[in-house]
């Protein structure tokens, strides 16, 4: 049995976790799915930075004292939860990225791809990162009830996506699966390439697109399963 703690990424919630969650839960782990602050329930809590999600990260996991910890972010999410990671120390049995962005020292979640549009819509929705349209999902193995629901998410917090990230060592020390959703490009961007030549990461190919969680529960619970079981 594993403590699995769960993280979606920008404008969702812990909700996005509910078939995982049940899937892993029917296999024996324990399951924890978090919602950052400023996001879904949590939309009226504390402001919210890059640094308050890791935090939030951090404070769940002594909150519950977990241990053995598979820590899984998705999208945005690999940026604090790569953070938090290095954080939890020998709590930590593995990080799993699911087609995520990882954290960079001193780079933001909008470094290192072209996000000029991302910004410029943040300074006109004063400070916040609205869902995509509708049309912007196509391709990616969603339902339209899916795409929906994604839609119609939280407006995500601008900041935590301009704030630098900060690491005190080497991301590929930690224990890491990365998982690539193919439908949304077949390559890693070049930060993931990098760590991917570490002994300490592997990758992990899903055919489907960038939310496997709604697209492919199933298939995402046994690949977070397996990476729980690595030595």
């Amino acid at each position: 049995m594993t403590d699995f703690v769960l993280v979606a990424g920008a404008w969702l919630g812990a909700w996005a976790w509910d078939e995982v969650a049940a899937e892993l839960r029917g296999a024996g782990h324990d399951v924890h799915a978090l919602t950052l602050s400023g996001l879904a329930e949590r939309r009226d809590t504390r402001p919210a930075g890059q640094q308050t999600h890791v935090q939030d990260i951090v404070e769940e996991v002594e909150r519950l004292g977990l241990r053995d910890i598979v820590l899984v972010g998705h999208s945005y999410a690999g940026v604090p939860v790569g953070q938090a990671a290095e954080r939890i120390g020998d709590r930590l049995r593995r990080v799993v990225f699911v087609d995520a962005n990882v954290p960079v020292d001193g780079e933001s979640f909008l470094s290192g791809w072209p996000s000029e549009h991302v910004r410029r819509t943040i300074d006109a929705q004063g400070g916040y990162w609205p869902p995509l349209d509708p049309e912007e999902y196509a391709g990616q193995g969603l339902t339209d009830g899916q795409i929906a629901r994604i839609v119609g998410a939280t407006p995500h917090p601008g900041v935590t996506l301009t704030e630098p990230a900060v690491l005190d060592r080497p991301l590929g020390e930690l224990p890491a699966t990365y998982v690539k959703c193919l439908l949304d490009g077949d390559e890693p961007m070049p930060a993931v390439a990098a760590l991917l030549g570490s002994d300490s990461w592997e990758l992990v190919e899903l055919d489907t697109g960038h939310w496997p969680m709604f697209s492919q529960p199933s298939a995402l619970a046994r690949v977070l399963h397996e990476a729980a079981a690595r030595p």
